[in-house]
């Protein structure tokens, strides 16, 4: 690619919403403003690539750049731009879609296209990536990870994980000490996110070399779940101590396949073809009810996993900046067609660095929990475990409040930002 490529460029978020997605955009609008004269102007997808196909573009440069908005945009947690999961068609198969899109991109002399997501955003690059190769147009492409399942391959971790640890990590101390007040039997069984990967299910032992507080068992995806084997680990925690905690993740799986939370499911399946999870701290509560018969009951952190900004981790958000002006930076020296990556060149102390790697190795791709951070009796995590996700937490963001609470910046319907 010609590495004097000058054009505008466009970016847009995908997928579920974090604490960091808005700090990657802030990055990207941060490192693109140094450079006017290859990107004069840097635009907004609204609604993601939906978005740019109805030509919802919203203006970034000169009009949400300030040094104060972007200040705010940081500390916003969702998604500022608004965000989408649309499954892009094979090239192959519908040449059509990509000529429209073509014509978005020359309408508007787009020579830059960041797209800020997961697995299924990566897939959405790969996709428009390969088209451009077989077409004279001439355009920088590149995938910037986000997901709080940490679950993307080829990058250390990915922005927006560690601060949805670290809401599971103190969450889980706040339910311990609760737990902790009543000498009468209970069992308290935590559900977590996590589909594929227990990364964030992991982190809810996060406690174990800090404050000494963690759950009594921990269950992940990455094992078959047998209930036989879960109702004597019950038995033997209440043996030690009446208030047992126990963390599962919601994607945990019956020797055969089957979802552990099924019978509760809506059976609804979104475009790329992911089930709906939710129900399975309910199943296991009525299994500890039936056989066990003491005191239990199930939470769902639910939502506040993905965007608790006021538990927001530093490290976390200061990478996904990072990684946003990394994209930049790469894009002008003529990389296309690849991933940011977060490379942990340092444990201690902590230290990081930003790559790139082929999108199309990546796309679609699961990156499960290590088979190291995995006890052996597969019903908590390991030391290493703990090590791996501690630096990944650290650090408290400094916030800007008004009213006694955070400020955050907005997009309308309108397209003029406003703070609140």
């Amino acid at each position: 690619m010609n590495k004097q490529l000058c054009g505008n460029a466009v970016v847009g978020q995908s997928g579920g919403p974090t604490c960091a997605i808005n700090a990657t955009l802030a990055g990207v609008m941060r490192e693109a403003k140094q450079h006017p004269g290859r990107i004069p102007v840097l635009y907004g997808m609204r609604n993601g690539i939906e978005g740019l196909m109805r030509e919802e573009l919203v203006r970034l440069t000169g009009r949400y750049d300030t040094q104060e908005q972007l200040a705010l945009l940081e500390q916003t947690p969702a998604a500022f731009l608004g965000s989408c999961r649309k499954k892009l068609p094979d090239p192959a198969e519908d040449a059509g879609f990509y000529e429209r899109l073509l014509a978005v991109f020359r309408k508007y002399d787009i020579r830059y296209f960041f797209y800020i997501g997961g697995n299924d955003s990566m897939d959405t690059v790969a996709k428009l990536s390969a088209c451009l190769r077989e077409r004279d147009y001439e355009m920088a492409v590149l995938g910037l990870p986000k997901t709080i399942d940490n679950d993307l391959a080829g990058t250390d971790h990915t922005p927006g994980f560690g601060s949805a640890a670290k809401y599971i990590a103190v969450t889980m101390q706040e339910i311990l000490l609760d737990c902790a007040v009543y000498r009468v039997p209970a069992v308290t069984v935590v559900e977590l996110m996590g589909r594929d990967a227990g990364w964030l299910t992991a982190a809810s032992a996060l406690g174990r070399g800090v404050t000494g507080l963690e759950p009594d068992l921990v269950y992940l995806p990455e094992r078959r779940f047998d209930p036989e084997r879960f109702l004597a680990d019950v038995r033997g925690a209440l043996a030690r101590h009446p208030n047992v905690v126990v963390a599962v993740s919601e994607g945990l799986r019956f020797a055969d396949g089957r979802y552990v939370g099924q019978g509760c499911q809506s059976g609804a399946r979104d475009v790329f073809g992911h089930a709906y999870l939710a129900g399975t701290g309910k199943v296991l509560e009525q299994l500890v009810r039936q056989e066990i018969g003491c005191k239990v009951r199930a939470v769902e952190l639910n939502l506040p996993q993905r965007c608790a900004a006021h538990l927001a981790s530093g490290t976390d958000l200061s990478e996904a900046c990072g990684v946003g002006r990394a994209a930049v930076r790469a894009a002008l020296e003529g990389v296309s067609g690849e991933m940011m990556t977060i490379l942990r060149a340092g444990s201690s102390p902590y230290r990081a660095e930003f790559g790139h790697t082929d999108v199309a190795a990546v796309a679609n791709r699961t990156r499960y929990v290590d088979d190291a951070y995995i006890n052996a009796a597969g019903n908590h995590v390991t030391d290493a475990c703990c090590a791996y996700l501690l630096p990944l937490i650290q650090g408290e963001p400094a916030v800007t409040y008004a009213g006694g609470l955070p400020a955050y910046l907005t997009l309308p319907p309108g397209g003029e930002s406003r703070s609140r």
